[in-house]
């Protein structure tokens, strides 16, 4: 799981992908934290993305970095703890600008079945199951 977090942390942006009845959408993401041995992303319940994932949470993410590419298959399971949602400030501070812990917006999703494949056209790939 910490090679997934290293990863995404150092692309900086990934993308997210969902369904939105029978339509894919995407959309770029930036944020994730490590809390409780659970790798976390952030949204707003008010968003489009979280109505996406509420009624269908399987999502699949990607990044590219330096030659390589992550695609990350997994659940997103919602966590209404004020203690999950404080590590996901602390840990990317820029974001408490648009979101606040104890507001009803903030939304922080853990991944559960987890399957992440590192790829590149040198080596062969490299799947991490969490």
């Amino acid at each position: 799981m910490k090679e997934v977090y290293d990863y995404l942390k150092e692309v900086g942006v990934f993308y997210l992908a969902t369904i939105d009845n029978d339509k894919p959408r995407v959309r770029p993401f930036g944020a994730v934290n490590i809390y409780n041995d659970k790798l976390y992303l952030i949204t707003g319940k008010s968003k489009n993305v979280s109505k996406q994932i509420e009624k269908n949470n399987n999502v699949e993410i990607s990044a590219m970095k330096e030659g390589t590419w992550i695609r990350i298959e997994t659940k997103l399971i919602r966590d209404e703890s004020i203690e999950a949602k404080e590590s996901m400030l602390e840990a990317n501070p820029n974001l408490r600008s648009m979101y606040n812990s104890k507001d009803d917006n903030m939304e922080v999703l853990y991944m559960e079945n987890t399957k992440a494949t590192i790829s590149s056209f040198t080596s062969e790939p490299k799947v991490i199951e969490f």
